[in-house]
C-alpha cells in the first residue's frame, strides 16, 4: 500500500468542503462555540464514555483489525495515534471524535459486514477526518444542533430564522465533509473498486446475499442518478431530499454521489500527482482550530463562556416574562 510521508490534509480536502466551511464559519455565533465551548463539553466525556462502555482495540484485542489501523495511521502520517474502539452496534457505521485525545469508533455491524480490504478504507476515512480536524467541527455540530433547537423553544420562536441558518450550515458543511475523507480513503486502498464496494455495502448491504448484490450495477445506478439532472425537476427533488426534513437531515452525501465524486477524482491529474508523490505536505491547519485545553487562557475562555451563557439565560428570562399577561 502507498505511504504518504508528511502529506498535509490540504492534498486531499475537496474543494466544496472549503467551500462549506468558509460559510459555516460566516455564520453569527459560530467562533464562539468553535473557540470556547466545545472542549469543556463534548470531548472528555465521549473519550470517558468510549472507555468505559466499549472495547478499546489494540495489540491484544482485535490484533488483525489493530494491525491494518497501524498500517492507515502510518500511510496517511497521521500524528498522533488515535485511539481505537469497537462498539456494539449494529449500524454499518463508524465515526471519529475528539482533538485532544482523537478517537475512531468503530461498530460492531461494520466488522460484521466488510472485509479486511473495505475495513481499510473506512479506517482511513476516519483518520482522514482526524488529519483534516473534521472532528472538533463535527462535534460542535452535535451540540449546537441540540442546543440550538433548545434555546429557539424557551425564546418562544425569536431565533428561527438565525438557528435554521446555522443548522443548514452545519449539516451541508457535514456532507461535505465526508467528501474529503472520502479520499482519503481512496488514497490508502489505492484501488477505486475497494471505496466504492466499502460505500455500497453501506449502502444496502446484506451478509445473507452478499453473492447477490454488484459492484458494476451500484456504478451504474450512481450515473443514472446523475443523469435524472437532465430534467429539472428532478434537481428540486434532490434539493428537497437534503434540506426540507421530510425523511430527516442527511449528515453524509448519498451512497451514489459519493460514488460519483471519487471517480472523477480518481481520473483527475491530482489523484495522479499526489499517487506520484507531488503534494502539500506538513504544517497546513485543519477545518477548525480550538485552543488546547491545557493552555494557561483555559480558566479565562470557561470564565467568560460562564458569563456569556448568564447572560444569554438572564435575555431568555427577560423574553419569558415580557411574554406573561
Amino acid at each position: 500500500m502507498p505511504t504518504y510521508t508528511g502529506i498535509s490534509s490540504e492534498a486531499f480536502t475537496h474543494p466544496l468542503d472549503r467551500q462549506a466551511e468558509k460559510a459555516l464559519r460566516s455564520v453569527p455565533g459560530f467562533d464562539l462555540l468553535a473557540r470556547k465551548f466545545l472542549e469543556f463539553v463534548a470531548e472528555r466525556p465521549q473519550y470517558v464514555y468510549h472507555k468505559a462502555n466499549s472495547i478499546e482495540i489494540g495489540p491484544r484485542q482485535y490484533s488483525s483489525v489493530y494491525h491494518i489501523f497501524r498500517e492507515c495511521v502510518h500511510d496517511l502520517d497521521v500524528y498522533p495515534e488515535p485511539h481505537l474502539f469497537a462498539s456494539q452496534n449494529p449500524q454499518v457505521n463508524a465515526f471519529a471524535l475528539g482533538q485532544e485525545r482523537p478517537q475512531i469508533i468503530l461498530n460492531s455491524g461494520l466488522l460484521d459486514m466488510l472485509n479486511e480490504a473495505e475495513l481499510r478504507g473506512v479506517i482511513a476515512h476516519e483518520l482522514g477526518h482526524i488529519k483534516c480536524n473534521h472532528t472538533t467541527l463535527s462535534q460542535m455540530a452535535i451540540w449546537a444542533m441540540q442546543a440550538i433547537f433548545l434555546i429557539g423553544n424557551m425564546t418562544f420562536g425569536i431565533s428561527t430564522l438565525v438557528t435554521t441558518g446555522l443548522i443548514l450550515a452545519f449539516y451541508e458543511w457535514k456532507r461535505k465533509s465526508e467528501l474529503s475523507a472520502d479520499r482519503a480513503s481512496l488514497l490508502v486502498t489505492d484501488n477505486l473498486n475497494t471505496t466504492v464496494s466499502m460505500l455500497m455495502k453501506m449502502a444496502g448491504g446484506s451478509q445473507r446475499y452478499m453473492n447477490e448484490i454488484s459492484l458494476d450495477e451500484f456504478i451504474r445506478q450512481s450515473s443514472e442518478y446523475q443523469e435524472l439532472d437532465q430534467d429539472g425537476l428532478n434537481q428540486v427533488y434532490k434539493f428537497l431530499l437534503y434540506y426540507s426534513g421530510q425523511y430527516g437531515f442527511f449528515t453524509h452525501p448519498f451512497g451514489v454521489e459519493r460514488v460519483h465524486h471519487l471517480q472523477q477524482w480518481f481520473n483527475s491529474s491530482e489523484y495522479v500527482n499526489i499517487r506520484n508523490g507531488n503534494y502539500p505536505r506538513n504544517s497546513a491547519q485543519g477545518a477548525v482550530n480550538v485552543e488546547s485545553e491545557n493552555s494557561a487562557n483555559s480558566t479565562g475562555n470557561a470564565d467568560d463562556l460562564r458569563r456569556q451563557i448568564a447572560d444569554l439565560q438572564a435575555e431568555i428570562d427577560r423574553i419569558r416574562n415580557q411574554s406573561q399577561p
